[in-house]
């Protein structure tokens, strides 16, 4: 384990911007994990914990501690449709190995990047489908009890885009392994309207294979892959989060539409919980998709990645998301829930 300083985090991003690392260090066992938070108390460092680092924002001035990047590697067959999987291991990666093989159950988190590692953090989700439905443990490393332990699925406290590990007990947990319980031969899951107009006219149900390149290449339309070459590439993917509303919050919002001659957008996989498109508030509070304030923007492709159009502070990034949550708080009343770590702030 080599602990390194002054290292910058900006490259280790998909939003590529943030200061330095007081000190760094990469761990691809448990042990090491173990060695580095040691290092931390014993330096009195505060400690940062970074994945495959898609869903963060690093401030300009960096991290004055400790940054430790878990990079602990394998997909381990644990039984018929169960795989036990490293924390560094890379999420699309982990996806397409279970497509290839006829296991259902994550097809629509295709394209997502980062490491499986931050996958139960959010609970991720695409397209109708969300890790907790297949996630059925988690080893992590507690910091609160100084040893390795196993949370069981209900004891990660899974909900909409949150986990214990971003809500109530936020910094206690270093995930170090996951392990997934899919389908054999199971069907995709076509739910999501974007899926439907894809297979439209089709006869017969796709495949998971065909099922993960549909998704690959309606995320890709919408800027939300990660792929050499384009120019929108360096962002956090989706910036809020859809809001969930209460049924006179969603009354609200339809009567506040109607006022302007619109009509909120309807989508049966999000009717029940009456959560709302946050892009549609977005593009309906005055922003339209390539927007830009100075070198941050919107993406041209998806009304909630903002993108770091040329080499942006994370000041700008930042300028630009309370604008955007200011001018919908405005217009609609709703304040939008940003999905990024924000981290140095």
């Amino acid at each position: 384990m080599e602990i390194q300083q002054k290292v910058p985090l900006a490259p280790l991003t998909t939003l590529r911007v943030g200061g330095n690392a007081r000190f760094f260090v990469r761990t691809e066992r448990a042990r090491d994990v173990e060695e580095a938070v040691a290092f931390s108390r014993e330096e009195d460092l505060p400690l940062f914990v970074l994945g495959g680092g898609s869903n963060v924002v690093v401030a300009d001035q960096g991290w004055n501690g400790l940054a430790l990047q878990v990079g602990i590697p394998g997909i381990e067959d644990a039984g018929p449709g169960k795989f036990n999987v490293g924390a560094g291991v890379n999420w699309d990666s982990f996806v397409e190995h279970c497509v290839s093989r006829n296991y259902a159950g994550i097809e629509c988190i295709s394209g997502i990047p980062g490491s499986v590692g931050g996958t139960p953090v959010q609970n991720v989700g695409a397209y109708g489908q969300e890790v907790s439905e297949t996630i059925t443990s988690v080893v992590a490393f507690d910091l609160s009890e100084n040893r390795i332990r196993e949370l069981t699925a209900t004891e990660c406290g899974f909900s909409y885009r949150a986990s214990v590990f971003n809500t109530s007990q936020r910094g206690r947990y270093i995930i170090l392994r996951a392990t997934f319980a899919l389908e054999p031969h199971g069907k995709p899951r076509l739910r999501y309207a974007d899926l439907q107009k894809y297979f439209a006219g089709r006869d017969g149900t796709p495949s998971l294979a065909e099922t993960r390149a549909a998704v690959r290449t309606i995320r890709a339309s919408k800027g939300m892959v990660i792929s050499p070459g384009d120019p929108e590439n360096c962002s956090a993917g989706s910036f809020f989060k859809n809001p969930v509303l209460s049924a006179s919050e969603h009354e609200e919002l339809v009567r506040r539409a109607a006022e302007r001659n619109l009509r909120v957008p309807s989508y049966p996989a999000l009717e029940q919980q009456h959560k709302v498109s946050a892009a549609w508030l977005v593009e309906h509070s005055g922003f339209t998709k390539g927007y830009g304030r100075g070198r941050a923007g919107i993406s041209s492709k998806h009304a909630l990645a903002i993108v770091n159009r040329n080499h942006a502070t994370a000041a700008e990034i930042l300028e630009l998301k309370n604008e955007i949550q200011l001018k919908v708080e405005q217009t609609w009343e709703i304040r939008l829930q940003p999905e990024p770590v924000f981290v140095g702030f």
